[in-house]
């Protein structure tokens, strides 16, 4: 399979993404997507989605022994509902209000947890980061941060497999929708087998280099995801609104 130096480059964007994704649990989409998206738009978001929820399988199939089912469950129940609800907002408020919206509070909601208190893991923790996730999600496309900031206290074993788990329920319903919307077509699936060695690379260095990383660092780098993510949601909205 022949490459060219464009497809090279986003080779080597995709390993870094896993092996970021691999490590924290989040921050394939947001690493990868805006670089992918200026070699060629057609790597977003189908590929994308695609590579994720491959990361997420190897994950889920690496950690199996570990994971717990019943814990993730209300979170990964409470995404339908959320999801139904972003769409519903998308038809009836203007996007960029929306990325306004979202992103405040997704930064609030990070600063809170840096400074004033800790997040605890309870059915009930899971199930509002579940039902944000897919209600901010659908409408902005940055759903990872909301039921990450639930995890971030939490062992990294334990954050990277659940929310491995999380994602390899609700990406396919992603990648379900694209393809109704005819947005999924031969070239996604082409680029997205040329992107498979960067996928398998990225995961085997994170494996390999996984002893080097610890709980507190876990924290800081889901914390500078999320908040990387606000400042992208809010830049969308701003841009909306100025285009007015």
């Amino acid at each position: 399979m022949a490459y060219s130096a464009y497809e090279l480059l986003a080779l080597i964007i995709v390993t870094c993404g896993i092996a970021l994704q691999t490590w924290v649990g989040i921050g394939f989409g947001l690493l990868a997507a805006p670089l992918l998206y200026l070699i060629d738009p057609a790597y977003v978001p189908g590929p994308i989605l695609i590579l994720g929820f491959a990361l997420s399988v190897l994950v889920v199939l690496k950690g199996r022994s570990e994971l717990r089912w019943r814990r993730i469950m209300p979170a990964i129940v409470a995404r339908v509902p959320g999801s139904w609800c972003g769409a519903l907002l998308l038809v009836a408020v203007p996007e960029y209000l929306l990325s306004l919206l979202f992103g405040t509070s997704l930064l609030l909601a990070v600063l809170l947890t840096w400074r004033a208190f800790r997040l605890q893991m309870t059915a009930l923790s899971l199930t509002v980061g579940g039902f944000f996730s897919g209600l901010i999600g659908t409408a902005t496309s940055v759903g990872g941060p909301p039921i990450a900031l639930i995890y971030q206290e939490s062992n990294r074993m334990t954050a990277r497999n659940e929310m491995a788990a999380f994602f390899l329920i609700g990406t396919p319903v992603s990648i379900l929708m694209l393809i109704f919307q005819g947005r999924v077509d031969p070239l996604s699936l082409s680029l997205s087998l040329k992107m498979l060695p960067g996928l398998l690379l990225g995961f085997w260095l994170a494996l390999r280099f996984d002893g080097r990383i610890n709980n507190r660092s876990t924290k800081s780098a889901i914390l500078l995801i999320a908040t990387l993510s606000a400042i992208g949601v809010l830049y969308k909205g701003v841009a909306g609104f100025l285009a007015l």
